[in-house]
């Protein structure tokens, strides 16, 4: 009798296939701080003095004299730098030639370079802001007992993360006379969420209990809760895998964003991308494929351009040991 190997030799499945692409909405970094595109790799950008914007100097005016007058100060001395990050993978003939369905080398360059582009953005954003020491408040979670800057952690029984929020948006706001409406919660605190007493004795008649960001949004009366769950691997390639988020872990970030981004409007943080890079996209990036002949293979390059550049450090308040 013929064996199973006779009968059959095994192929590429041509509709199935694992690839590890994590989806678009896992990265958030460019909905927490907005792209404004610019023109130029480098240039500078206007700050308004807050106080001067903020100040009541109008005065009752009395018949036949002068209205009371005012200026305000600019500075015109912060910079943006929108550096250049690449990374290329080279399709060689014989591999694309050779390749069974579903394998397409061409479009599996550029699929997996795209992802590796939002990984690189999504890493310096968190690494760069997602911290202590950057913005001009910053609240430290504790077991019991909280003091000074300090709250009870939410994961803790008797916590009140609404209350929390809330007080932090008056901080923000007595500051800045903006309101916070952004909120950034890392995946550990939004589980712990889900399980907080005060989160489901506010749902628990009106939403089925079910817990999701946009009534996160609704209940801490911000616009939209990002949560960041994009992870990389921290190990080098051939060492065991040591896949980590990217934003870390027991975080949360509130800020104010712009909803018209432009380089004149506040907002916690921006994006500068380089449009003005030949062929890129508003948000700075592009693919290019090109000949390399002395390799009998076609170059696939994706480079994206963009500064993470924290603009008012006042219109965010960052929470660390959340959970």
């Amino acid at each position: 009798m013929p064996t199973a190997g006779d009968q059959h030799v095994n192929g590429l499945l041509t509709n199935t296939a694992v690839a590890w692409y994590q989806k678009a909405k896992n990265f958030v970094a460019a909905e927490c701080f907005p792209v404004v595109p610019v023109k130029k790799q480098s240039d500078r950008y206007t700050v308004y003095d807050k106080g001067d914007l903020l100040r009541d100097e109008a005065e009752e005016r009395a018949p036949a004299t002068e209205s009371a007058g005012m200026d305000y100060d600019i500075d015109t001395t912060p910079t943006y730098y929108a550096p250049k990050y690449a990374l290329h993978k080279d399709v060689d003939d014989d591999s694309r030639e050779n390749a069974d369905k579903p394998m397409n080398p061409d479009r599996d360059a550029v699929k997996i370079l795209m992802q590796k582009m939002l990984i690189k953005r999504e890493r310096i954003w968190a690494n760069s802001y997602i911290k202590s020491g950057v913005w001009t408040n910053d609240y430290t979670g504790v077991a019991s007992g909280p003091t000074g800057n300090q709250f009870v952690k939410w994961s803790v029984s008797g916590s009140k993360p609404v209350k929390n929020v809330e007080t932090w948006k008056n901080i923000i706001e007595e500051i800045t006379g903006l309101t916070p409406n952004v909120l950034v919660l890392t995946p550990d605190v939004v589980v712990e969420l889900k399980d907080n007493a005060d989160i489901l004795g506010r749902i628990q008649y009106t939403q089925r209990g079910i817990i999701t960001p946009e009534i996160l949004a609704s209940l801490f009366d911000v616009e939209k809760v990002l949560v960041p769950r994009g992870i990389y691997e921290t190990a080098a390639k051939g060492a065991t895998s040591a896949p980590a988020r990217i934003a870390g872990s027991g975080k949360a970030l509130l800020c104010y964003a712009t909803n018209a981004p432009s380089i004149d409007e506040p907002s916690a943080g921006y994006f500068f991308a380089w449009e003005g890079l030949f062929g890129a996209s508003a948000f700075g990036g592009r693919i290019k494929k090109f000949r390399m002949e002395e390799k009998s293979a076609d170059r696939v390059e994706a480079e994206m351009a963009f500064d993470a550049r924290l603009v008012a450090s006042d219109l965010g308040l960052f929470a660390s040991t959340v959970v």
